[in-house]
């Protein structure tokens, strides 16, 4: 989970436990302002009623509790928040909706008293209290979308260190800032220009040493032709056919590490048959291809092709009988031939210059290959021993 989503998650759970206890808050304060308001003013309306016969009296009540009179009661929607009828009358305590005053209305007999209240302090408190939440809620989504704007550089040096990583080396992060993401994009820049640097340099050197090997392989390959002992010859022959396989092999191991895919969609078939196009196979009657159910694979089909070609160049070397067996099937493509089982571990075999056996042919270059076309590609190769036969899976789902 990337860390924006972890933020946010954490914003969402803020927000609404701050939204939560705002509102517990609310309610508790709410009730016991009504509860507090309540008491106070049924007993200003029960003293009220007590004197309502003396006018004197109550008119000092009013005015001790700076009351003001009205003449008559608004249609406006009412809150009624006390009501208790009496034997000739009534007392009934309300609020207008969205008004921080209250209308006592006291009735007996023929007299009749309706009083308005001053506005309440410990309403404007409750407003304040409510605001302040209020508050601390926008300043926290605020902080959300600041801690958004300062994360989202790293967005850019994610993406533009994965394009680095799959071959690009020309990548660099543009970020102006001076706090540590601003350092972390100035230190991966000065590392891909370092990086970058080496691998040319490297690539420059392996280019001029095979370009150099290459010549004294050709000249003492014509050279054998004027020697008439044919088993010097043979020999000679071998070694230098060897040299040029290992030069070859070994310029093709070092392009993995640099080059950059050329990524396509083909199918299991076409990979199949582009990798025995890599191959010189002088019997046909040697392999034997089924296509159980054909699929579809995303990759570099150059490289994929070489691993694969790889991978049936081993089988036909180490086979004790033939035909081997290019499977396709459940998004799998599957080597399979008959032999020993592989006496080590596959991890020691996908190391360079490693082989089963000494005297055979190859320097042990090509698992290696196919282990580093495959990892490329996020890919891993799979060994299996059954009925006697080595099994090699590259699985593609």
């Amino acid at each position: 989970m990337s860390i924006v989503k972890k933020i946010s998650i954490l914003f969402f759970i803020s927000f609404i436990l701050m939204g939560i206890i705002g509102f517990w808050i609310d309610s508790i304060n709410s009730q016991r302002i009504e509860t507090l308001i309540k008491d106070k003013y049924l007993k200003i309306s029960n003293e009220l009623l007590e004197n309502i016969d003396n006018t004197k009296l109550v008119n000092n009540i009013i005015q001790q509790y700076k009351l003001r009179p009205l003449k008559k009661l608004k249609n406006a929607k009412k809150d009624i928040l006390y009501y208790k009828a009496h034997t000739f009358g009534f007392i009934s305590i309300f609020q207008e909706n969205f008004q921080d005053e209250f209308i006592l209305h006291i009735k007996y007999l023929d007299d009749e008293y309706i009083l308005k209240t001053q506005d309440e302090e410990n309403l404007n408190e409750k407003f304040r209290l409510n605001l302040l939440v209020f508050l601390d809620i926008f300043v926290l989504t605020l902080i959300f979308l600041y801690i958004l704007k300062l994360l989202s550089p790293l967005k850019k040096i994610t993406k533009e260190i994965e394009s680095f990583s799959k071959g690009d080396l020309s990548r660099r992060v543009e970020v102006k800032s001076n706090d540590e993401i601003g350092v972390l994009a100035k230190t991966f820049n000065q590392m891909a220009s370092n990086l970058e640097e080496l691998i040319k340099t490297r690539e420059e050197l392996l280019r001029d040493i095979g370009h150099e090997l290459r010549t004294p392989i050709a000249k003492g390959k014509f050279a054998i032709e004027k020697i008439d002992d044919f088993s010097q010859k043979e020999l000679l022959k071998k070694i230098f056919s060897d040299l040029e396989i290992l030069t070859n092999e070994l310029i093709e191991l070092e392009k993995l590490n640099s080059s950059k895919l050329d990524i396509t969609h083909f199918s299991a078939e076409t990979l199949i048959l582009e990798s025995l196009g890599k191959l010189y196979i002088n019997d046909e009657s040697k392999i034997k291809i089924e296509i159980i159910n054909d699929f579809k694979i995303e990759a570099d089909l150059n490289y994929l092709a070489i691993a694969l070609k790889n991978l049936i160049d081993n089988a036909l070397k180490y086979t004790n009988s033939f035909p081997i067996i290019i499977e396709a099937k459940n998004s799998q493509i599957s080597i399979i031939n008959s032999g020993e089982k592989l006496s080590k571990d596959l991890e020691y075999y996908l190391k360079p210059f490693t082989q089963e056996l000494v005297q055979r042919d190859g320097f042990g270059l090509g698992l290696s290959i196919v282990k580093k076309i495959l990892k490329r590609h996020f890919l891993k190769l799979e060994y299996d021993y059954k009925n006697n036969k080595n099994i090699f899976k590259i699985n593609f789902k």
